[in-house]
């Protein structure tokens, strides 16, 4: 059976093109530096964010965390909204790898606003910590994106403070994207931004965590004492230049169909899906009915041949490369039938 899977834009198969890629990759060993495709990809990678350098990693997790240990030192406090991919996804890591405790920004759009971050920087006081770095995040999680005003107002506050600032920027080109800029008019409001290639770009493994070139080399050290220094990477790699070259380009298709599915979801009795925050490629649908099981309806789904994570009772759907019109027309018509 043939799935249509909605869970994320993770799930993603590598195209033909990328398993051909793979195939005839030239390799080294990276962690002695001489990996020519991964080489390739960092430049690459820094060039299109206005970065001076870039370090090719197994996971956004990893390229975050790696961020927050170059950054700070033990004992700091970072700036970082609550409901932030790294509060929430991230293991509580920055606690233990890097010995920096939170200060959390709760909006109720999960933004974080230069009033958020004035409350928040630490006097020179005996008993603070010191406010080590900012953490934002473009595009949200919740699938809206912070425009280029908000960024910059925030990054040129840090700036005064001496205080730098890190991007969760896993669905950076998917923010772009939205707002119609290339990735690096967003990225230079920041000093180091980390994006995914394996979530809308559609690379099986990877992240690339981007800034200057002694951040860099700082995190490259970072990165072997996680155990993230990888050998032959570059068969990994040869996907991620595909993705740059190729995949950033198609986002807008996701995006459309997205918002295709949130029109079609607000058509059925009970679900309700706030289009103004369809924004990338995620659909946030309520399903306002009482006697609603969550659990039956994710099994119906399935045996429809359909994949959706158990959301209670707010479904988070995800538009990707692999899900194209006519799948989200049968998405719809099974939804439609089981409510009916």
């Amino acid at each position: 059976m043939k799935y249509i899977d909605l869970r994320s834009d993770t799930v993603t198969q590598p195209t033909e093109e990328m398993r051909k890629a793979m195939y005839e990759a030239k390799v080294g060993d990276d962690v002695y530096g001489d990996d020519p495709t991964v080489n390739g990809l960092e430049e690459m990678a820094a060039e299109m964010v206005g970065k001076e350098a870039a370090l090719f990693v197994p996971s956004g997790t990893m390229g975050n965390q790696i961020a927050i240990m170059a950054h700070t030192s033990l004992g700091d406090e970072i700036i970082v909204g609550a409901n932030s991919h790294i509060v929430q996804y991230e293991v509580g890591a920055a606690a233990r790898l890097s010995g920096v405790s939170y200060s959390l920004v709760a909006n109720p759009d999960d933004k974080i606003y230069k009033e958020d971050v004035l409350k928040r920087i630490r006097e020179d006081d005996i008993h603070h910590p010191r406010t080590g770095l900012i953490c934002l995040e473009n595009a949200l999680g919740n699938g809206t994106v912070v425009t280029l005003e908000e960024m910059e107002e925030v990054f040129q506050l840090a700036k005064e403070n001496n205080i730098p600032v890190h991007l969760d920027g896993a669905r950076l080109f998917n923010a772009a994207t939205y707002l119609k800029v290339e990735a690096k008019e967003i990225a230079k409001y920041t000093d180091s931004v980390t994006f995914c290639l394996s979530k809308g770009l559609c690379s099986p493994v990877g992240s690339l965590l981007c800034g200057p070139k002694d951040f860099i080399a700082k995190a490259r050290k970072m990165r072997k004492l996680l155990g993230g220094g990888m050998r032959q990477a570059g068969v990994l790699a040869a996907c991620g230049i595909i993705s740059l070259e190729k995949m950033v380009h198609r986002l807008e298709e996701d995006h459309e169909n997205a918002r295709y599915l949130a029109r079609k979801l607000n058509g059925i009795d009970g679900l309700s899906v706030d289009l103004d925050k369809v924004q990338i490629n995620m659909v946030f649908c309520k399903i306002q009915l009482e006697d609603f099981n969550s659990q039956d309806f994710v099994s119906y789904l399935l045996k429809k041949g359909i994949k959706v994570n158990d959301d209670k009772d707010e479904f988070r759907f995800v538009t990707n490369k692999d899900v194209n019109r006519e799948d989200i027309d049968y998405v719809v018509k099974c939804i439609e039938e089981y409510f009916s």
